[in-house]
Formats: C-alpha cells, sequence, structure tokens
C-alpha cells in the first residue's frame, strides 16, 4: 500500500523537474493548469486530502490540445468518483487512497475512470512504507535511486552503488543535456476523476495510487507498493490515452525492482510533523544517524548543505486536509528558518555536491 509520501519541490522545481520531449524529440516543460499552482503546497510528509502534483494529458481539458501535451495539476488524495451523490466527499464510506491493479476492471470507482482513459501519473520524491516488527514498526524512505538517471543514459538497467566519480559525471551529463539537476521524482501510476457537488459548485479533482505486489527488494518491508512507471517512454504510454489503450496500459503496471530505501525516524509516524527530519536516515538500533551508505549518502548531504532562499513553507496536516475538502488553498504562510533539503533545491545555482 501506500499512505505517505513527501514532495518537498516548489510548484517551478516540480514544473522543471517534469521536463519530457514530445513526439518530435523536443524537450518540452509542462506549464501547470490555470490557478493549480497555488493549491499545492510542498510536504515533507504527505498523507491522504492532501493536494499533490499530478501530471497528465492536457487533452482531458482541452479536446484540441496536442496528443502528446501534458500539464500539471494539483490533485486531492482519494478519489471521489464522479457519481459520488453526497454533498460532502468526507463523507464516503471507504478508502480511495490506494488501488490494487488486479481490481481496476473490478470495482465501478477505478472501472469508470480507467476505461475513460482518466490515467494520470503522481509526483513525489519518495514514499513512506513501514515494516512490522514485534510490538512497533519502522518507518522507512523509498525513492529512485538517484544515479538511475545516468544508468538510462548509458541504457543499462541494474543499480549501481552511487560513487563520488558517478555523480561527478552525472552532473555534467544532466547540464550537456539542460535536464534538472535536482532530486529525481517518483513517478507513480494513477487515476483520476472529476467530482462536482449536487447542489454545483467548484468542481474538484482526485485521485488514487496504484499498487501492485511488492518487487523483491521491498518485500521485507511489505508486500504492496506503488507502481513505478520507470523512464519518460512508460510515463508517455501511461498518459497517452488515445493510442495506448486500458489493456495495454495494464501491461505497465508491474513489479520493478529499482527503488532503494533507507530507514528512518518514528517522526514520520505523526502526519502532522512535517520537517527535514522526516527523511533523515536513521540506524533503527540506536535512533542515531547512521554512517551513511551509497544510496543515502546524497540525500544527507542535500539536507545539510544549502544556500538559503525563501519558498513556500510545507503544510501542516490541518491545512491538507481543509484545502482537500474544498479544493481552495489558504494563504500562503512564510517560513522563518528555511528546512535544509527546501534551502538546497531552491538554490539558483549550485555546483556540484562532493560526499564526505
Amino acid at each position: 500500500m501506500c499512505g505517505r509520501t513527501a514532495c518537498t519541490l516548489a510548484p517551478d522545481e516540480v514544473s522543471h523537474a517534469t521536463r519530457y520531449r514530445d513526439r518530435q524529440g523536443h524537450r518540452r516543460q509542462p506549464r501547470w493548469k490555470e490557478g493549480d499552482a497555488d493549491k499545492y503546497r510542498p510536504s515533507y510528509n504527505k498523507s491522504p486530502q492532501s493536494m499533490s502534483p499530478v501530471l497528465l494529458s492536457q487533452k482531458h481539458f482541452d479536446k484540441n490540445a496536442p496528443v502528446d501535451e501534458c500539464v500539471l495539476a494539483a490533485m486531492r488524495w482519494g478519489l471521489v468518483p464522479a457519481w459520488f451523490r453526497e454533498s460532502d466527499p468526507r463523507k464516503m464510506q471507504y478508502s480511495t487512497n490506494n488501488c490494487r491493479s488486479e481490481n481496476l476492471l473490478e470495482k465501478k470507482s477505478y472501472k469508470d475512470p480507467f476505461l475513460k482513459g482518466q490515467r494520470c501519473v503522481i509526483l513525489a520524491d519518495g514514499f513512506y512504507e513501514w515494516r512490522r516488527q514485534e510490538k512497533e514498526k519502522q518507518p522507512f524512505f523509498i525513492y529512485f535511486s538517484q544515479d538511475s538517471r545516468r544508468e538510462k543514459t548509458d541504457s543499462q538497467n541494474q543499480e549501481k552503488p552511487c560513487k563520488e566519480e558517478d555523480y561527478l559525471d552525472l552532473k555534467e551529463v544532466i547540464k550537456e543535456e539542460d535536464e534538472w539537476n535536482g532530486w529525481q521524482l517518483l513517478t507513480i501510476a494513477g487515476l483520476f476523476d472529476c467530482w462536482t457537488p449536487p447542489g454545483g459548485g467548484d468542481p474538484l479533482y482526485t485521485y488514487t495510487v496504484i499498487t501492485v505486489d511488492s518487487s523483491p527488494n521491498l518485500q521485507g518491508i511489505h508486500d504492496r507498493m506503488p507502481a513505478i512507471l520507470d523512464g519518460e517512454d512508460e510515463v508517455r504510454k501511461w498518459l497517452d490515452f488515445g493510442e495506448v489503450k486500458s489493456l495495454d496500459a495494464l501491461k505497465l503496471l508491474q513489479s520493478k525492482n529499482i527503488l532503494t530505501f533507507h530507514p528512518v525516524s518514528s517522526l514520520v509516524n505523526n502526519s502532522r510533523n512535517n520537517s527535514p527530519e522526516c527523511l533523515q536516515p536513521v540506524d533503527p538500533q540506536i535512533k542515531k544517524e547512521p554512517k551513511p551508505t551509497a544510496s543515502s549518502k546524497m540525500m544527507m548531504n542535500w539536507l545539510k548543505k544549502s544556500t538559503p532562499t525563501k519558498r513556500k513553507e510545507p503544510d501542516t496536516l490541518e491545512e491538507n486536509q481543509e484545502e482537500g475538502a474544498t479544493g481552495q488553498t489558504k494563504p500562503e504562510k512564510q517560513s522563518k528558518s528555511p528546512g535544509p533539503l527546501q534551502q538546497w533545491l531552491q538554490g539558483s545555482s549550485k555546483k556540484a555536491r562532493t560526499n564526505e
């Protein structure tokens, strides 16, 4: 399952990080659906009912848009079917935060949007999962290995340790191709729907995370995981509901052994906690920061090193729930002291990080 994520990029950074190539091979940067950039707020600890950045085909909003044009939208986590007749979406009697891939064609809540081509990609730094052990649960943060971008460039599929020299080479490749040089976002397969209050009012766009059986390296944590779309080609096929029919799109929903992880503090257990410490690696035995592994070393550097800048302060759970229920957001709050990861990500000119 997937019940908590993190997405710490500001709206303009999300747009930059999701650049894609159109059918002519031109690099394009998706824009935000009008007004949606203000509905989304970065968070180290996102829970259901909050607004998340979602990538989808522009043709869902403009029938005359090119088939390969993508747009970013802020959608509430927890799918509300278009046919739901209550006046308050919070009155739903069952959870639609996750949808098992094997149930897509069985349950009406998911079958209708799936057959209509309402496919989307949920964007996140990573997601949290808890492993049961004795009387307590140990949380883990799960994400793309950040050297996987270089592996894609080299047309290799096996994961390799991220050495310092590899990371420096990676930065050069990204610079040469004018790519995003920050954190590589997870691209999670999802479905969305649009619900309008029976008595009239603004439409509410919501989504569900599609899950599959866990990959071999994650089975020791949980038996389910989000369906990950690996690379631009899979993202394009999932979003292109005109060319790629529903049954063909189902083939993309496979367990993929492409993610890495590290244990984190139980601080993340409470969704009201929203700080960089939620992501920081810990030793589950001594509850202190361990010597970093190859997979977590870059994240620790990014959490510790930064250039102070101004950015939008992450939401608390209460703010997320209020904006999720109404589709509206409160006036933005200014951060007195931006978090380290926030500062690093917002830096306009950064030198390549080196591991210590």
